[in-house]
Protein backbone atom coordinates (compact mmCIF):
# COMPACT_ATOMS: atom_id res chain seq x y z
CA UNK A 1 0.00 0.00 0.00
CA UNK A 2 1.12 3.61 -0.84
CA UNK A 3 -0.26 6.52 0.32
CA UNK A 4 1.52 9.87 -1.11
CA UNK A 5 0.72 12.72 1.75
CA UNK A 6 0.91 16.51 1.01
CA UNK A 7 -0.01 19.08 3.71
CA UNK A 8 -2.75 21.84 1.82
CA UNK A 9 -4.46 24.87 2.97
CA UNK A 10 -7.17 23.87 0.45
CA UNK A 11 -8.21 21.35 -2.05
CA UNK A 12 -11.31 19.86 -3.19
CA UNK A 13 -11.78 17.26 -6.23
CA UNK A 14 -14.14 17.64 -8.96
CA UNK A 15 -15.83 14.91 -11.78
CA UNK A 16 -17.60 16.41 -14.85
CA UNK A 17 -17.34 19.65 -13.19
CA UNK A 18 -19.08 19.16 -10.22
CA UNK A 19 -17.17 19.33 -6.58
CA UNK A 20 -17.02 16.19 -4.98
CA UNK A 21 -14.68 16.45 -2.02
CA UNK A 22 -13.46 19.72 -0.24
CA UNK A 23 -11.37 20.45 2.49
CA UNK A 24 -9.64 23.80 4.07
CA UNK A 25 -6.44 23.64 6.29
CA UNK A 26 -5.65 19.57 6.16
CA UNK A 27 -3.98 16.79 4.04
CA UNK A 28 -4.95 15.31 0.72
CA UNK A 29 -3.79 11.80 0.30
CA UNK A 30 -3.12 9.78 -2.89
CA UNK A 31 -3.97 5.84 -1.94
CA UNK A 32 -2.69 3.53 -3.92
CA UNK A 33 -3.02 -0.16 -3.52
CA UNK A 34 -1.16 -3.95 -4.49
CA UNK A 35 -1.84 -7.55 -3.80
CA UNK A 36 -1.94 -8.75 -0.25
CA UNK A 37 -2.91 -5.36 1.00
CA UNK A 38 -5.24 -5.95 3.61
CA UNK A 39 -6.31 -4.50 6.87
CA UNK A 40 -3.49 -4.87 8.59
CA UNK A 41 -1.58 -2.43 6.06
CA UNK A 42 -4.43 0.41 6.19
CA UNK A 43 -4.80 0.42 10.16
CA UNK A 44 -0.77 0.94 9.99
CA UNK A 45 -0.77 3.81 7.41
CA UNK A 46 -3.76 5.41 9.24
CA UNK A 47 -2.42 5.97 12.14
CA UNK A 48 0.42 7.14 10.88
CA UNK A 49 -1.05 9.16 8.64
CA UNK A 50 -3.13 10.78 11.59
CA UNK A 51 -0.06 11.42 13.69
CA UNK A 52 2.51 12.20 11.17
CA UNK A 53 4.06 15.81 12.61
CA UNK A 54 3.96 17.93 9.42
CA UNK A 55 1.94 20.76 10.46
CA UNK A 56 4.05 23.60 12.21
CA UNK A 57 3.53 24.35 15.93
CA UNK A 58 3.91 27.95 17.66
CA UNK A 59 7.75 28.14 16.77
CA UNK A 60 7.27 27.20 13.00
CA UNK A 61 8.89 23.80 13.63
CA UNK A 62 6.58 20.85 12.13
CA UNK A 63 5.85 19.49 15.14
CA UNK A 64 2.01 18.49 15.26
CA UNK A 65 -0.10 16.19 13.37
CA UNK A 66 -3.72 16.70 12.10
CA UNK A 67 -4.84 15.85 15.14
CA UNK A 68 -3.33 18.54 16.78
CA UNK A 69 -4.14 21.35 13.95
CA UNK A 70 -8.64 20.24 13.89
CA UNK A 71 -7.50 19.65 9.75
CA UNK A 72 -9.39 17.41 7.20
CA UNK A 73 -8.81 14.81 4.96
CA UNK A 74 -9.10 14.68 1.42
CA UNK A 75 -8.65 10.93 0.14
CA UNK A 76 -8.10 9.85 -3.65
CA UNK A 77 -7.94 6.80 -4.97
CA UNK A 78 -4.69 6.59 -7.19
CA UNK A 79 -3.77 3.33 -9.00
CA UNK A 80 -1.16 4.88 -10.79
CA UNK A 81 1.51 4.99 -7.87
CA UNK A 82 1.97 1.17 -8.69
CA UNK A 83 3.17 2.29 -11.82
CA UNK A 84 6.28 0.82 -12.99
CA UNK A 85 8.76 2.53 -15.65
CA UNK A 86 11.69 0.21 -15.71
CA UNK A 87 11.36 -1.17 -19.25
CA UNK A 88 10.53 2.00 -21.70
CA UNK A 89 8.38 5.31 -21.25
CA UNK A 90 5.30 3.72 -21.45
CA UNK A 91 4.32 2.56 -17.43
CA UNK A 92 2.89 -0.61 -16.43
CA UNK A 93 -0.01 -0.96 -14.16
CA UNK A 94 0.06 -4.86 -13.11
CA UNK A 95 1.27 -4.02 -9.34
CA UNK A 96 -1.72 -2.02 -8.91
CA UNK A 97 -4.74 -4.35 -6.95
CA UNK A 98 -7.72 -4.85 -10.04
CA UNK A 99 -10.47 -2.15 -9.24
CA UNK A 100 -12.78 -4.45 -7.80
CA UNK A 101 -10.42 -5.39 -4.53
CA UNK A 102 -9.06 -1.91 -4.74
CA UNK A 103 -12.16 -0.36 -3.99
CA UNK A 104 -13.51 -2.59 -1.21
CA UNK A 105 -10.20 -1.81 0.16
CA UNK A 106 -10.87 2.25 -0.68
CA UNK A 107 -13.72 2.11 0.94
CA UNK A 108 -12.37 0.68 4.23
CA UNK A 109 -9.08 3.36 4.29
CA UNK A 110 -11.85 5.90 4.46
CA UNK A 111 -13.87 4.30 7.30
CA UNK A 112 -10.74 3.71 8.98
CA UNK A 113 -9.56 7.59 8.48
CA UNK A 114 -12.86 8.48 9.92
CA UNK A 115 -12.84 7.38 12.68
CA UNK A 116 -9.89 10.22 13.41
CA UNK A 117 -11.73 12.71 11.32
CA UNK A 118 -13.34 14.42 8.78
CA UNK A 119 -12.59 12.77 5.36
CA UNK A 120 -13.73 13.69 2.10
CA UNK A 121 -13.25 11.79 -1.11
CA UNK A 122 -13.24 11.59 -4.58
CA UNK A 123 -15.00 9.34 -6.64
CA UNK A 124 -13.16 5.87 -7.29
CA UNK A 125 -12.41 5.26 -10.75
CA UNK A 126 -13.61 8.49 -12.43
CA UNK A 127 -11.92 10.80 -14.14
CA UNK A 128 -11.19 13.64 -11.14
CA UNK A 129 -9.53 16.87 -11.71
CA UNK A 130 -8.04 17.89 -8.48
CA UNK A 131 -6.64 21.19 -7.19
CA UNK A 132 -4.48 21.57 -4.46
CA UNK A 133 -2.92 24.36 -2.48
CA UNK A 134 0.16 22.32 -1.03
CA UNK A 135 1.14 24.03 1.79
CA UNK A 136 5.01 23.97 2.29
CA UNK A 137 4.99 22.95 -0.09
CA UNK A 138 5.45 19.25 2.04
CA UNK A 139 4.50 15.91 0.10
CA UNK A 140 5.81 12.98 1.42
CA UNK A 141 5.42 9.39 0.33
CA UNK A 142 4.95 6.77 2.80
CA UNK A 143 4.55 3.05 2.11
CA UNK A 144 3.18 -0.48 3.50
CA UNK A 145 4.23 -3.62 2.46
CA UNK A 146 1.91 -6.48 2.77
CA UNK A 147 3.01 -8.75 5.56
CA UNK A 148 3.63 -12.64 3.70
Amino acid sequence: MKVLVQRSKESSVSVENKVVGQIEKGLVLFVGFTEKDSLKEIEYLAKKVVNLRIFDDENGVMNKSILDVGGSILSISQFTLYADTTKGNRPSYVKALNGNEATILYDEWNKTLREYLKVETGIFGADMQVQIHNDGPITILLEKEPEK
